[in-house]
């Protein structure tokens, strides 16, 4: 552990944007489950690192040196409305760590108890939400979707009350930076100018060092943010993830995946997915996931409008819908294994996903049996997540005849389709199985979920329950923002 070292950036810049706090640690602390693979990104031997030393180092109680524990400040924009009074208010960033790569991780621990930005609450996580973080951000992640990490769960007997007594949690999460929209929006609506103009420049030199001496560099850095959120949003409308929360609080400035709450990937395909019970109006319903990005990079344009002219920041806005159906595009192409271009492969893409909309057919399955189908007949399994296979089989023989224009034959195309669409995703119902299972002190369904989700490309025919359909009750799940 002593290892590690720390080089508290965040820290420098202005006292604005955080404050000193030391975290709360918790009843009895127990390590639930650990990510080797995250914990590797701070120390490239993770198994020399034993789940006491995780506890002792992460779980609140004492701190390790070089940890400079604080919460940030920041604001922004909730299912629309700004809101001032936003902050870290259940999670630490307990320091910045440089690993022996000389890449820097943020270490931030989550439900780590009150922060001056706790409002009326309790600054506590739950079990369920902490693991429900933890497997979704690993998911992602092996699912090549640019998100935070997650290092380890830690549970204990400290009651927390949400809509019943539960057990308090913490989250080790990693990430790259957790500077967010709202951090600009907090400076420009309180006209922090000189704290603006701290935290830009830091983020360029930290993050975006090719820019960081242009003389358009705040311009540009626009333009990447842009980039990179389009193309974040695009992979996870490619494989049916719905955020469930997507205020400007929870954007990162790098475009990674930030702040699980009520997610979910979805199982029968519909484009207007509510997976927030608390959305009442659908706000962030899946398919207005790509809308509600660029309304909140129109909020980081505005927070930005003192420094880079809008007409420029217009016309980056504008290119964002190009660059995110382009992406999009291009890896449903690739999930259907169209690799030469034509004119109406679009199309074709489009009468799928009608199709399978229609009849609330499976996405993740149908997409996976597609890597299986005669090209001479257009026969395949995927027949059988249709209830209507006439309507399906015409659309499968359109597939096959385009697919014989194409240069792999089907054992080929198969081969590198399975490459593309996963076999397991991190289903609501498979996570609820874990959480139960954990909060009944039985953690080896989580471990197993664990490792199923990453690999989620294999086929793992010891683990072909996971990718079945979901039961009748899971139809009843319901997520809320404390989720």
């Amino acid at each position: 552990m002593s290892r590690l070292q720390f080089d508290n950036r965040f820290r420098t810049l202005p006292a604005s944007l955080w404050s000193d706090v030391s975290p709360q640690p918790l009843a009895n602390p127990r390590l639930i489950v650990r990510s080797d693979d995250a914990l590797q990104l701070l120390d490239d031997t993770p198994s020399a690192w034993s789940d006491q030393d995780l506890l002792e180092a992460f779980s609140g109680a004492t701190l390790m040196p070089g940890m400079a524990p604080i919460a940030q400040k920041y604001t922004g924009h909730q299912f629309g409305a700004y809101n001032p009074e936003l902050g870290d208010g259940r999670g630490l960033l307990l320091g910045e760590v440089v690993n022996p790569r000389g890449q820097h991780w943020d270490l931030h621990l989550k439900g780590a108890g009150r922060t001056p930005y706790s409002r009326f609450g309790d600054g506590r996580a739950v079990l369920r939400s902490c693991i429900r973080e933890f497997l979704a951000s690993e998911a992602l992640h092996h699912l090549d979707i640019a998100t935070t990490r997650a290092v380890a769960v830690i549970g204990s007997d400290t009651p927390v009350q949400r809509e019943t007594e539960e057990r308090g949690a913490m989250l080790l999460r990693l990430a790259r930076s957790h500077v967010r929209f709202g951090h600009f929006e907090y400076l420009f609506h309180s006209d922090q100018q000189a704290a603006m103009d701290a935290l830009l420049e830091q983020v360029l030199a930290l993050h975006f060092p090719d820019l960081a001496n242009d003389k358009d560099r705040h311009f540009l850095l626009f333009q990447e943010i842009t980039r990179r959120t389009a193309i974040t949003v695009a992979r996870w409308q490619a494989v049916g993830f719905a955020h469930g929360v997507m205020n400007t609080d929870n954007m990162s400035i790098l475009g990674d995946t930030f702040d699980y709450g009520p997610y979910a990937f979805m199982d029968g395909f519909d484009p207007g997915f509510i997976c927030n019970h608390t959305d009442a109006g659908g706000r962030y319903a899946f398919n207005r996931q790509p809308q509600v990005a660029l309304w909140n990079l129109s909020c980081l344009a505005l927070a930005l409008s003192n420094r880079i002219d809008r007409e420029r920041l217009k016309a980056v806005l504008d290119g964002y819908g190009d660059i995110l159906h382009g992406e999009y595009l291009g890896l449903l192409r690739q999930k259907l294994g169209l690799f030469d271009t034509q004119a109406d492969d679009e199309g074709l893409i489009n009468d799928l996903l009608t199709l399978m909309a229609g009849q609330r057919a499976d996405y993740t399955r149908t997409f996976r049996a597609l890597c299986q189908l005669d090209s001479a007949s257009g026969d395949t399994p995927a027949e059988d997540e249709f209830s209507d296979r006439d309507g399906f089989r015409r659309w499968a023989r359109r597939y096959a005849a385009r697919l014989r224009d194409e240069p792999l034959n089907d054992a080929q195309r198969g081969e590198r389709l399975r490459l593309r669409n996963p076999r397991y995703i991190l289903r609501g119902y498979l996570a609820q199985q874990a959480i139960e299972a954990a909060e009944a002190g039985d953690n080896a369904p989580l471990h197993t979920l664990f490792a199923v989700l990453r690999r989620p490309f294999d086929e793992q025919p010891e683990h072909a329950r996971y990718a079945d359909l979901p039961p009748d009750w899971a139809q009843g799940l319901a997520l809320s923002c404390s989720s």
